[in-house]
């Protein structure tokens, strides 16, 4: 392949990386329902029966987006369509594209489940969720940031290196638990003050999702790595330490 196209693929690649970046940076607002024009808290303009509905079919087409395209069976499928050295990339813009429509077309739904008056509890929550999202940045840097958004991938292959995948390590988070960015997303999903009817149906909806998608993840770690990944299975919890 020509230098003019290994240029194109890294690009591709930086692209993809940068606007799902972009897109996260919306996504904590969109949550913590700030800085942002329309958060999951706006003012319902829909009949909450019918926003329901709508929330649980873009709930259900990220779930489905995710799960498909991190499955061995599918990356199989699509090799002789997208290049290996493409593929996490293309992955991750995908899921920047299928996020961005989740978050245009959801439907805020009214209601309070809680709200807390309290300051230094109010503080505590908003920690609680700064915690999460600071989670959820750290342990992409305690495996390998830029395998886990696609960047390495299409460096290695404009320098004309082999690929290899990232070796398993335990480091810092993960010597406790298996999925700490997945508690930080807990953490960021459902640490807040205020909880209206509709956060409450897209944090039980993203946290089914999760607890959905490790099991199927930890099939396919095992399967990967074997007796080495049982072991430390045996060792640690899988999201909350001490506990599960």
């Amino acid at each position: 392949m020509g230098w003019e196209m290994r240029v194109l693929v890294i690009i591709y690649g930086l692209v993809s990386y940068f606007l799902f970046f972009g897109t996260l940076v919306y996504f904590l607002g969109f949550v913590g329902d700030f800085f942002v024009p329309k958060f999951i808290s706006s003012s319902a303009s829909m009949p909450p029966l019918q926003a329901l509905f709508v929330n649980i079919g873009l709930l259900l087409l990220w779930g489905i987006q995710h799960s498909v395209m991190a499955r061995e069976g599918f990356k199989d499928y699509i090799s002789n369509i997208i290049p290996a050295h493409t593929e996490r990339s293309t992955y991750v813009l995908l899921s920047t594209l299928v996020l961005a429509f989740l978050m245009y077309y959801w439907q805020p739904i009214d209601g309070i489940v809680w709200q807390v008056q309290e300051p230094i509890l109010q503080t505590g929550l908003w920690f609680l969720f700064a915690l999460g999202w600071l989670l959820v940045i750290v342990s992409t840097f305690l495996t390998d940031h830029f395998d886990l958004f696609g960047l390495r991938q299409t460096w290695l292959h404009f320098v004309k290196r082999t690929y290899l995948p990232v070796s398993f390590t335990e480091r810092f988070l993960y010597r406790w638990v298996r999925h700490p960015m997945m508690l930080g997303l807990f953490f960021a999903f459902w640490a807040l003050p205020t909880m209206t009817l509709g956060h409450l149906v897209f944090s039980i909806g993203m946290s089914l999702y999760i607890l959905i998608g490790l099991h199927f993840e930890e099939k396919g770690l095992v399967k990967s790595l074997g007796v080495p990944y049982e072991d430390y299975q045996k060792r640690t919890a899988k999201i909350i330490p001490k506990v599960y």
